[in-house]
């Protein structure tokens, strides 16, 4: 047996390895030798006792001056204290339980000692409690021996290491101490030529230095050398799972001319983006090989694509802020038709751009947002406001890009228009008009009466000039209702400011809309060969502003913006899925809820119109069948989709956790589509590629794209290990909505719970409503469980952080239960609210009950698991209160968050915990409260959350491989790594010339590990 492979009870005794193995997971001498110290402790420059800062370690020698045990809790408690002298200052000690017994024997009064702890404050006292000492003995060495030895104690770097209640770190510094001899026959996993290369240390080296460094520079090396050995072998495994892909059978789905795809996109009335069409060809390369596609779209989601809150969406009863855009929002689209929102998606704060148009309308966006524009040379596109930015004029300076107006359509704001609009006109445009507005029920009204409107105001006070009609002199707010009029009728109109704030307003009409009813001109030009196309002038930076981006159910994806600008939004992965079909295979898309999984159905269906008809009266016969398969589907109709799919009638199946049932079978699944995939586990994601044989029963390994908007820790490190090729859309959406996060500690400051339920009350008061969310639903089958205890996670969790009875105690208690916080709320702090409960045991016409009268505004508040998650969107819903939110991992935690604010009413979203001020858990509610990005939430919660195991089965899992090497700190070595590992397994799959790196690897992956890369 190697050295390393020792069982620690052989070296500790059996008590010692017993609490390792069970508290810290630590069974032989290298895992001890590979639990690395979490950091180092010096004990500093010694300090006077005048001197002495608090809150801060510090390092003093002084004389006890008395000494003395207490009794406390009537007499069954003892502590010491023992005052020291420097002669600047005093300071106390205190040692309690059975701590006292030996420094009682040892601090005697006139004894010489030096102490290391942290200051703190007792009784208006400074004092260090338990603190570390040496005690100095002149007599024996002398002056220049006491100087030594205050020197060497002082300055020592004091490994602290992750520990436990059970085994503190200074227990554990002696453990390590017992096995470090054995560091000299570790097996050294890095090729001599890289180690030369690289200039790296050797490992028992480092192991030395590691644990016992001499200097800093000691530390800084082996920390080096550390890193490296497990990004290479980490790189190495992942390399060699892309090498096995490489040999796995798979269909080449190349593009098929003529087919599916191609009549697809030529229904879409614009060409796709530059960014689109890169990521289309990054899919469709992989596709067209023999191996499996193993690729992650990022921002595929409601990627991109964002307005301000304060930006105005054209609705059927006029503009409304796209704040307050909500699915099942009508809006209207360039050609005039009504189509829904399908798909709301804030994106927290961005840099906000503005389009100066040729008319002098102005309209924001973000970077990422679509315009439909068109040019002399190139006619219709969709480009992107960075897009728009970097060529934005012609050689000759003038402007290249031009809008279209949208069409004219009816509007309806449902007010009174007791007069007629004409004659208001006449009144509003004559002389002493003064700030006089056009009423809301005249601009939010039908198209005649606009027209009547503009014309009375034309009569009134505007003129013909140059054969183009003109309103003089009219105040600032009238000229612009004046315009916005104009444009509502797919006109041009053209502010200019005269004089004492007046302005003149040209006006240019179409075809069938005379400006004037009293002579005139019948119709004013722009400019000749114009039409009434706006062009782009210039792109001015705003800065800053909360912005969200819709999703509209058309097959435009458009939508009508300020001015009535023609704007747009698109969906992607559905082209990878048609261009399969093509080929002759299968898509599936898996979605993580029924609610979803209906909706990317209906968008889906409503996209390709009779192209998802196939073999249906009226489908097209290049058309497929698309179908849905969930679980609450009724017997008939599951049935058929279940044929559908096994026939290949059906070319694309969307649905949920059904699809991975036994009994759903494919004729020839050729890719599968993973949305939100930080809501699917590896097993169920492995179920679906498994499902991969043909008709024939041959191994088919269909290609996998999986999509994430948020990505969690286990995506990023994966994204930044590089075993899954990745494609960005755009940008990565930045945060939610602009909501208020506070995280509210429970039991240091109780009374800050009774002010958030207060803020709940206040909330209803002003006629919202309220989530609050537990991770338990408290029924007997969920008490089964809770006694089972969580000596998994929560037993590891403790184990990577220090020893903190208050944490202990927080992480043992049950998590609360929504049965019992309902009942106890009704009856307490929310006593004559509506208050109901939903959770995922209720039978489906129940939940679907209580959310319909939720979303009806019948109940005040509704408190449920995290069931609400994904896919529930109340705009009404303007608070959450989160119970034991320290149970939650930060991605979820963002996605409840996202659940209110959606409205135009801000959101408040209050993280209730127990856990202790300095614990990890509050630091990670912390980060939660204080931003909405997204992406920036991931890193964080992968740099606090260092557990989560890349290679792992668990996405929050509970031991790291990864000890030293920080995912997001050490980007530069692991792609150094990434290189070197690439090329060791090119010339060598299989290692062979490499005995101790196969070695390490078979430490690091056991096979379930290497099962899950290929899974990942």
């Amino acid at each position: 047996m190697a050295a390393l492979d020792e069982p620690l009870k052989k070296i500790l005794g059996g008590t010692t390895a017993k609490v390792l193995a069970e508290h810290l997971d630590l069974h032989t001498v290298g895992d001890l030798l590979h639990h690395y110290p979490r950091r180092y402790a010096e004990r500093g420059e010694l300090t006077r006792l005048a001197d002495l800062p608090l809150d801060e370690h510090v390092t003093v020698v002084a004389q006890v001056a008395d000494a003395r045990v207490l009794t406390f809790n009537h007499g069954r408690g003892q502590r010491l204290e023992v005052t020291l002298t420097d002669g600047s200052g005093r300071l106390q000690l205190v040692f309690f339980g059975k701590g006292i017994h030996k420094p009682h024997k040892e601090l005697l009064p006139g004894k010489r000692a030096m102490f290391a702890g942290k200051v703190s404050v007792f009784n208006r006292k400074l004092q260090l409690a338990h603190p570390e000492y040496q005690l100095l003995d002149r007599h024996v060495d002398g002056e220049a021996g006491e100087a030594g030895a205050v020197d060497a104690f002082a300055n020592q770097l004091m490994p602290i290491y992750p520990a436990c209640q059970q085994m503190a770190s200074w227990k554990l510094a002696k453990a390590v101490d017992a096995v470090l001899p054995s560091a000299g026959d570790a097996v050294d996993p890095l090729p001599a030529a890289l180690r030369e290369g690289r200039a790296l240390i050797p490992l028992p080296e480092a192991l030395l230095k590691i644990h016992r460094p001499g200097s800093k520079a000691d530390i800084a090396d082996a920390r080096s050398r550390l890193k490296w050995d497990e990004a290479f072998v980490l790189q190495v495994a992942l390399a060699r799972r892309r090498f096995a892909e490489t040999q796995l059978p798979a269909v080449a789905r190349a593009v098929t001319e003529g087919g599916i795809l191609d009549a697809f996109d030529a229904r879409l009335p614009f060409t796709l983006t530059d960014g689109q069409q890169k990521v289309s060809r990054e899919i469709f390369g992989d596709l067209a090989t023999e191996h499996p596609m193993h690729r992650l779209l990022q921002g595929e989601v409601g990627s991109g694509k964002a307005q301000p809150l304060d930006a105005l969406v054209l609705t059927p009863g006029g503009f409304r802020p796209m704040g307050e855009m909500a699915p099942g929002t009508e809006v209207v689209v360039p050609n005039g038709e009504i189509a829904l929102v399908d798909g709301v998606f804030p994106q927290g704060e961005r840099e906000v751009w503005r389009l100066v148009l040729s008319d002098g309308s102005r309209i924001e966006a973000d970077d990422e947002h679509l315009w439909i524009v068109g040019s002399r040379g190139t006619g219709e596109r969709v480009l992107t406001t960075r897009e728009l930015r970097a060529d934005l004029l012609c050689p000759d300076g003038r402007p290249r890009w031009s809008i279209a107006p949208a069409t004219p359509v009816d509007l309806e704001g449902g007010g009174d228009r007791p007069h007629d609009p004409y004659r208001l006109g006449l009144a509003l445009g004559g002389e002493g008009a003064g700030e006089r507005r056009v009423p809301d029920a005249y601009r939010n009204a039908p198209l005649k009466d606009r027209l009547a409107m503009v014309q009375g105001l034309m009569d009134a006070g505007g003129g013909p000039e140059g054969g183009a009609a003109v309103f003089r002199g009219a105040p600032a707010p009238l000229a612009g209702d004046l315009a916005w009029l104009v444009r509502s009728l797919g006109g041009c109109a053209r502010i200019t400011p005269v004089r004492d704030g007046a302005c003149s307003v040209h006006v240019a009409l179409p075809d069938g809309c005379p400006p004037f009813r009293e002579g005139g001109v019948e119709r004013a030009h722009p400019e000749a060969g114009d039409g009434f196309r706006r062009a782009v002038q210039a792109v001015e930076h705003v800065g800053r502003k909360p912005v969200q981006c819709i999703s509209v159910a058309h097959p435009s994806r458009a939508y009508v913006t300020d001015h009535f600008t023609v704007t747009h939004n698109t969906m992607v992965a559905l082209r990878a899925m048609l261009g399969v079909v093509d080929s002759g295979g299968q898509a599936a898309m898996l979605a993580p809820t029924e609610v979803l999984a209906q909706q990317h159905h209906r968008s889906v269906t409503e996209m390709m119109g009779e192209l998802a008809e196939g073999g249906m009266l009226g489908g097209s016969d290049k058309g497929t069948k698309v179908v849905l398969l969930t679980g609450s589907m009724g017997v008939p109709a599951r049935r058929q989709a279940l044929l559908d799919l096994v026939t290949g009638e059906a070319g694309i199946v969307i649905g949920t956790h059904a699809l991975i049932e036994d009994k759903v079978q494919f004729h020839d699944l050729g890719l599968v589509v993973v949305d939100e995939q930080h809501r699917f586990g590896v097993e169920q994601r492995d179920a679906l590629r498994g499902k991969g044989n043909n008709s024939q029963g041959e191994k088919r390994t269909p290609h996998l794209l999986v999509m994430t908007a948020t990505p969690i820790p286990r995506t990023v490190a994966m994204t930044v290990f590089g075993d899954l090729e990745t494609s960005v859309l755009d940008q990565l959406p930045a945060g939610r909505s602009p909501i208020a996060s506070h995280v509210v500690p429970a039991k240091d400051k109780p009374h800050f719970l009774a002010r958030a339920w207060e803020r709940v009350r206040e909330e209803v008061a002003a006629g919202h409503q309220a989530y609050v969310v537990c991770p338990r639903i408290g029924d007997d089958e969920d008490e089964v469980a809770a006694k089972g205890g969580k000596k998994g996670a929560a037993g590891a969790k403790d184990a990577a952080d220090t020893a903190s009875s208050p944490e202990d105690i927080a992480e043992k208690r049950p998590p609360l239960a929504v049965l019992d916080i309902a009942d106890q709320l009704a009856k307490g702090p929310l006593e004559g609210l509506r208050v109901a409960v939903l959770h995922g045991r209720m039978a489906p016409d129940d939940k679907d009950s209580v959310m319909r009268r939720f979303a009806a505004g019948e109940l005040d508040v509704l408190v449920a698991t995290t069931v609400i998650e994904v896919g529930v969107n109340v705009p009404n819903a303007t608070a959450m209160v989160i119970m034991d939110a320290d149970r939650f991992g930060v991605s979820q935690l963002h996605q409840l968050r996202g659940r209110v604010g959606r409205g135009s009413a801000p959101g408040l979203c209050l993280l209730v915990s127990e856990m202790p001020e300095a614990s990890p858990a509050r630091a990670r509610l912390a980060a939660v409260a204080g931003t909405l990005d997204g992406f920036e939430l991931s890193r964080i919660d992968l740099e606090q959350r260092r557990e989560g195991d890349v290679l792992g089965q668990a996405q929050s899992g509970v031991r790291s491989s990864l000890r030293m090497l920080a995912v997001i700190e050490d980007e530069e070595v692991i792609a150094a790594a990434r290189e070197e590992a690439t090329a060791v397994v090119a010339a060598d799959p299989e290692l062979t010339g490499y005995p101790e790196l196969r070695t390490a690897l078979s430490a690091l992956l056991d096979d379930e590990r290497e099962q899950y890369l290929d899974k990942g």
